[in-house]
Order: C-alpha cells, then structure tokens, then sequence
C-alpha cells in the first residue's frame, strides 16, 4: 500500500482551505508551512534536514561537476521517493533556499492530482512561485517588514541580520513593502573581469492607499537590470568615495516640484575596496524611514540631483 507523505496531507491541507492552490497567495502557502512545519522551532539548515525528512524527502548534496550546469538544485520523484539535490559548495544560505524551492515544485505536483481543475504553473511561473515561496518562508513578513522599518531600509544590515543574500533581501523587501509606500532599490555589484559595475537585482513597491504617493511615468528614470554605472551618480560617488552619499532631493520635472524623491547609495566595503553598492530611493515626504540608515552610514549630502539618479 502506498505511503502519504507529510507533505501530501500539508498540501491537502492548502486545498481544504482555500479550495483550490490558485487561491492561495505564495505568502499564505509559506505561512502555513512555518506553522505546521516550523512551530517554534528555530529556521535553521538542521531544521530544513529535519523537515524534509518528515515529508518522506532525501537530501543529497552534489560537487559541481555533477550537477546541471546553470542550477542550484533540483529534484526527482520516483514513485514514493522523492529527492532534492543542491551544490556541496553553495553557501548555508543558498543550500536552505534550494530547499524550500525545490519543496515548493514538488507541492504542484500534488495540486494538480488533488485538483483536476487547477492549472498548473508553467515553468518560469512555477520557478518564480518557488522562490517567492521559499522568501517568505525563510523571512517571515511580519518580523522581516519589522526588521525593515528598524534597519531604516539597509539592505546589508538586513542581509547581515537574517543571514541571507542581499539580492534575497532586497527582492523580498520589494515583496513585503508593495501596497505601503513608493520605493525603488537597486543592487550594484563589481564585475573584475571587466572592471564595470553593474546592476544585478532591483525591486519597486507602490502606495495603494494613496496614489498620489506615487511616481508614476517614469520608468524610464529608474535603472533596470544589466544597466552600467553612470559617471557621476550617486552610486558612482558610493563607489568612488567607498562611503555612503545621499540625494536629499531628486527632482524628475522642474526644480520646483513638490518634495521630490530622496535617494541613498550605501557601499559594502571589505579590506577597503567596495563590493556592492545599494541604492534607495524614496518619496521626499517618506525620508524619515532611512533615518536609522542614515544615523549608522552619515552619508555625505548631496543638495538636489535632477533627472538622474
């Protein structure tokens, strides 16, 4: 007689509540696995190893020669086993979301045997779903949007804090802040081959309560992923002067309009070379939130950019 897994009924459990998968948010999903899975015990690799044991899953780590090129993981389902393997060197952090992602993409497997209705997520659906699942499981809305506010917005001290990937980090900060306020945040990193900066990762969240809190047609403004470094940007100060630089007012039209934004590029320095750049941009009227980022880096202040960042 075949054998049902924990994470079988845990996934039984998500369509009792909600019906089917579909309704059910990625953040939902994530808390109700902290609460069956995690109680209250401590998020940890141990932890993780544990869990998986208890949903019937066999862990095994690869050295990189072995494992598909271009991944960090994957898994395998083979009647009543299941495995998921991750690479031996990836970093603790790495390893713990490796996991959880690859949980995730096995739980789609079980909605759409328990729910002949539901569709299923396509492949670049179901990988974004993956990582979103296993974000808000390793940084908990509640403490990590607390955590946010309390760090004033600093993507290392967050990273630091939580022991995760800033690039994790500030993509969740993205995920946590959308509805309550206007930001756009940025990850610059070094590349030495080629001697460029670049950024790597970006996220932007919007006020749903008050529109007009918002910064809206100008896209164009905000740098996307895989744009250069440009001389003579607050990033490039950053860089150049290895400590933080803040624009106290970043006007988009006119000299006189409003408040404007307010933006921080903050560097991670190691052995007195910079590593990473942040960069944070607000409403005007929101600069209060970066006051205990601004208190611990003492950026220098610049006195208003325009139409550049």
């Amino acid at each position: 007689m075949p054998t049902v897994s924990n994470l079988h009924l845990f996934c039984e459990c998500i369509v009792r509540k909600h019906e089917t998968p579909g309704r059910a948010t990625e953040e939902q999903k994530a808390e109700e696995f902290r609460r069956v899975f995690l109680k209250n015990f401590q998020l940890n690799l141990n932890t993780l190893c544990a869990v998986a044991s208890t949903c019937g899953i066999e862990l095994d780590g690869l050295d990189g020669d072995k494992m598909p090129e271009n991944l960090r993981g994957y898994h395998e389902i083979y009647g009543n086993r299941r495995y998921i393997y991750f690479r031996k060197d990836d970093s603790l952090s790495g390893t713990m979301n490796t996991i959880l992602h690859e949980i995730r993409e096995m739980m789609e497997k079980y909605f759409v045997e328990m729910c002949p209705t539901y569709e299923p997520l396509r492949t670049s659906a179901r990988h974004i779903a993956a990582n979103r699942f296993a974000s808000a499981v390793l940084l908990p809305q509640k403490e990590f949007t607390s955590d946010v506010y309390e760090t004033g917005l600093d993507i290392f001290e967050l990273a630091k804090l939580y022991s995760k990937s800033c690039s994790q980090v500030l993509l969740r900060m993205g995920e946590v802040l959308q509805g309550k306020l206007f930001l756009y945040s940025a990850l610059y990193g070094h590349n030495p081959e080629t001697d460029d900066w670049m950024l790597n990762y970006w996220t932007m969240s919007h006020n749903y309560e008050d529109p007009d809190a918002n910064i809206c047609g100008a896209n164009e403004f905000f740098p996307r992923k895989g744009k250069t470094v440009m001389q003579g940007s607050l990033v490039d100060m950053a860089i150049r002067g290895k400590k933080s630089y803040m624009a106290e007012r970043v006007t988009l039209i006119d000299e006189t309009d409003d408040e404007g934004l307010v933006a921080l590029a903050s560097p991670m320095i190691i052995a007195g070379v910079p590593i990473k750049v942040a960069l944070v941009v607000l409403t005007g009227s929101d600069r209060n939130l970066l006051l205990p980022q601004i208190e611990r880096t003492n950026p220098t202040i610049i006195k208003g950019f325009h139409r550049h960042l």
